[in-house]
């Protein structure tokens, strides 16, 4: 295996060279923990130890979508951080926060998901707030995973099209948000008290309805 030194200021470090079995025992070994997460593609292991500036933006975010597609009267199911893994493809990742919405009724009531059988999430959410991880986005599409929010300065909208990622302005996933929208919602939640900016979030989606 060979380390690629991260910078004093991150909280990722990628390996080089680690083979499946390793990455399943690290699984197995942190599955009772919630941090560090990891992210594995073809040999390539990334270790999260998620901060307050992350896991604050992936609370609001995933708000923010849940908040929605309650007002949508859309049924979901949020499955968070779970882990999602192929051994056939070797890949496998933990996300900050995941939502299944077309496919809602196929995991609810689920325990474990068995990626083989199961589908992927219908919306994936990755913070990258200091913009030093890995392009995880190939890794997201060879699990199929139709749509990704990625929010680093501002939230990026990104839609699986014929096995590749395209940028769009509009959620395919939840129609009445988009990338100006979910942007500005996350910066007036830096400036208000919680319940005040929950209140004036959902009022502003109702009126979009």
């Amino acid at each position: 295996m060979s380390v690629v030194t991260r910078r004093p200021d991150t909280d990722r470090v990628i390996i080089r060279n680690v083979n499946w079995e390793t990455y399943e025992r690290l699984l197995k070994d942190l599955e009772n923990q919630s941090s560090p997460r990891l992210a594995y593609d073809q040999g390539v292991l990334e270790i999260m130890s998620p901060h307050f500036e992350h896991d604050r933006a992936k609370e609001i975010v995933a708000y923010i979508a849940a908040l929605a597609l309650e007002e949508m009267d859309v049924d979901f199911e949020s499955a968070g951080s779970t882990t999602y893994k192929r051994e056939v493809l070797k890949r496998g990742f933990e996300p900050d926060a995941s939502f299944y919405i077309q496919n809602a009724e196929r995991v609810r009531g689920k325990k474990r998901l068995d990626m083989e059988v199961a589908p992927p999430p219908d919306l994936l959410i990755e913070i990258d707030v200091t913009n030093d991880s890995m392009d995880k986005l190939p890794l997201y599409a060879a699990l199929g995973v139709p749509e990704v929010w990625r929010y680093a300065e501002a939230l990026e909208i990104w839609v699986l099209e014929a096995g590749r990622y395209v940028r769009q302005n509009n959620s395919a996933a939840i129609p009445v948000l988009n990338e100006n929208l979910i942007s500005d919602l996350m910066e007036s939640s830096l400036k208000m008290k919680r319940p005040a900016w929950s209140r004036q979030t959902r009022q502003y989606i109702r009126e979009l309805l």
